[in-house]
């Protein structure tokens, strides 16, 4: 039997200031969707800014529900709300950020693994690398080049029988 070793690159910036224009753009937009976030039973507000390959800057936030299954995450709220607007069209970038009722979050917030598998599929299908921003509230900036640095071993289509 053979070992084999999967190596994650990502950049850490200490502080928006370091970021490209586009990124912080994308951070600010972030924030300003987790402001909107409705989160009445954990009080973690999530707010996502998507670039799409048209340059438009697509929003989401997190939906909670009190039946929990039936809320979603604002990473998938972004992604199927541009899906559904400009379906073909590839996300170059999505932007993630998280703050809360209960504390200062200061490090970056990487989104959950069913959001991660909705991610690693848009990238499949659009043949294009999702450049992924996260943050918390303050603190250093996380960026991964592609989904497949937060999630190297997708499922991904090819899997499926045709």
């Amino acid at each position: 039997m053979e070992t084999q070793v999967i190596a994650l690159e990502y950049q850490v910036a200490n502080d928006v200031d370091e970021l490209p224009e586009q990124d912080m753009v994308l951070i600010t937009r972030a924030a300003e969707a987790s402001e909107k976030a409705t989160a009445p039973y954990s009080g973690f507000c999530v707010g996502a800014a998507i670039l799409l390959e048209n340059g438009q800057i697509i929003t989401g936030n997190n939906q909670e529900n009190p039946a929990y299954p039936s809320g979603l995450c604002a990473e998938r709220v972004a992604l199927f709300y541009a899906s559904a607007q400009f379906p073909g069209v590839a996300v170059k970038a999505i932007a993630i950020t998280a703050r809360s009722r209960h504390g200062q979050i200061d490090r970056p917030v990487p989104p959950c693994g069913a959001c991660r598998q909705v991610m690693a599929d848009m990238e499949n299908r659009n043949g294009q690398d999702m450049r992924v921003v996260m943050r918390g509230q303050s603190g250093p900036v996380m960026i991964c080049n592609s989904i497949n640095m937060l999630l190297p071993l997708s499922f991904v289509d090819e899997y499926l029988p045709k």
